[in-house]
């Protein structure tokens, strides 16, 4: 046992020159790379959870245009920011971004605090996100430890742990810690991280060949590699049957607000019902709606939505109806366009909405 965490901690101390040389030449060019201030490493780094680099780029700079602050997020209106947002999924992020923008005005003055503790304490700031922006935006040496580095860690030094156990992740932080090289800290982290998500890869496929830290690899040398990360299995995602309305009127959408808590909390949403409904199901429940159809309702094409925890099986309706009802907001195409944001659970049926609204 003795004998193999002298050649863990070996293969440690080797990892900084070679990532580092590799890094170097062959790192991404990435918009928040190019001017690492704390903001933009902040906003960078909410929105890179849970969400791939090329989708956060276009969202990155449309956000920070209209946003370049810190000022800018804490004082802008909901649904300007939920519209900058829209098509990112996980809203919440950016709620939790506004509350701590609201708070770092407050109690640190308008500036991002150079303190890891402190970043802590913003609300949606995880030790990930704390040890990112601290060691990007300010060099502090703490680590940035994400699943791309358990992935890379575990490969590296051929450990069959489970990832996702908490005490896994903390032993990992403090190796890491251990090794991140004087005044490289940000660079460090982010070599990292682009190694786990440019050749390290998940799902049993990582580019060996590609790879700085080949050499030093106890799950390539004993040919494991893609038998490793070793994760818990996630308990299945609950299926739920959904109907869906896309209903107009008078060239308007008629958009609900979701309830305050729950999934997609507090976003418009085309208004729907539990349940697969058949044609003459749907019109009895624009009945209880308030609402008169003008015409024969039109089936749309079945949809599907994967959150986190639950899934959308989706059937739609589409309805002209003969007047609105105040049930609803009733939205116009400019509206949706530059105002209303709705979230991509609905993606499928934006094509109809847009060709109904013209």
């Amino acid at each position: 046992m003795e004998a193999q965490a002298v050649e863990e901690r070996q293969i440690l101390e080797k990892i900084p020159a070679l990532l580092l040389r590799w890094y170097d030449g062959c790192a991404r060019v990435l918009p928040w790379r190019e001017d690492p201030a704390p903001y933009r490493v902040w906003v960078s780094e909410i929105m890179l959870q849970q969400t791939r680099v090329e989708a956060v780029k276009p969202y990155y700079e449309r956000f920070l245009e209209r946003l370049p602050t810190v000022k800018a997020v804490a004082e802008a209106p909901e649904e300007q920011l939920l519209k900058l947002w829209e098509g990112l999924g996980y809203y919440n992020r950016v709620r939790n971004l506004q509350k701590g923008a609201q708070q770092v005005m407050e109690r640190f003055g308008g500036e991002v605090p150079a303190d890891f503790q402190a970043l802590r304490s913003l609300p949606g700031v995880g030790d990930y996100t704390a040890g990112a922006i601290a060691s990007i935006a300010f060099g502090i040496p703490v680590p940035a430890v994400d699943g791309n580095v358990l992935r890379v860690v575990s490969r590296l030094l051929a450990r069959r742990e489970d990832i996702l156990d908490a005490k896994v992740k903390k032993r990992v932080e403090t190796e890491i810690t251990g090794i991140i090289p004087k005044g490289r800290a940000g660079d460090f982290n982010q070599s990292l991280m682009e190694l786990g998500a440019m050749v390290c890869l998940p799902n049993g496929a990582p580019k060996c060949g590609n790879c700085p830290l080949e050499a030093i690899c106890l799950a390539h040398r004993a040919g494991i590699q893609g038998e490793l990360p070793v994760k818990a299995p996630k308990k299945p995602r609950k299926a739920e049957k959904r109907t869906v309305f896309l209903l107009t009127c008078w060239g308007r959408l008629a958009l609900n607000r979701r309830p305050e808590k729950g999934l997609l909390a507090g976003l418009w949403e085309l208004p729907g019902v539990q349940g697969t409904l058949s044609a003459k199901e749907a019109e009895a429940v624009l009945k209880d709606w308030g609402l008169k159809p003008a015409g024969k309702p039109e089936q749309l094409p079945a949809a599907k939505h994967i959150f986190t925890h639950v899934e959308w099986r989706m059937t739609g309706w589409a309805f002209e109806t003969a007047e609105p009802a105040p049930a609803f907001h009733w939205a116009d195409a400019r509206e949706l366009s530059q105002e209303l944001s709705l979230p991509s659970a609905f993606q499928a049926y934006f094509p109809e909405m847009e060709k109904r609204l013209k």
